[in-house]
């Protein structure tokens, strides 16, 4: 645990693609002031309280044709976050993308040059 390690609290940052976007979006709402920032993948939130959220940039990614979770999830997501107030709420749909939006998400240097900003 962090308790046994040095981290800097200041820069931990949260990230997981199909479910685990899902469960990035709902631990980021549950602990907003553990988070420097997010970036879920193709998952889904039902935005109940996006002003748990407002203060922690965002970086969404979706794939437009995503067969599994549709981007709509995403849009309806980031949609809240600019109707809270939110600091950051980007997001990026990648056109010709499907379920996969992860590799090409993970493999972007911007990604984690963003994180440490």
């Amino acid at each position: 645990g962090q308790y046994n390690h040095m981290i800097d609290r200041s820069r931990v940052y949260l990230t997981g693609m199909s479910m685990g976007g899902h469960g990035t979006w709902t631990m980021a709402s549950a602990y907003p002031l553990m988070f420097a920032a997010i970036a879920p993948i193709c998952g889904g939130f039902h935005p109940r309280s996006p002003r748990f959220l407002k203060d922690v940039p965002i970086w969404n990614f979706h794939g437009e044709k995503d067969s599994v979770v549709p981007v709509s999830e995403s849009l309806r997501m980031m949609d809240a976050m600019k109707r809270a107030g939110a600091i950051e709420a980007r997001s990026t749909i990648y056109k010709d993308a499907d379920h996969d939006a992860w590799t090409r998400t993970y493999d972007n240097d911007d990604l984690y040059t963003w994180f440490l900003e």
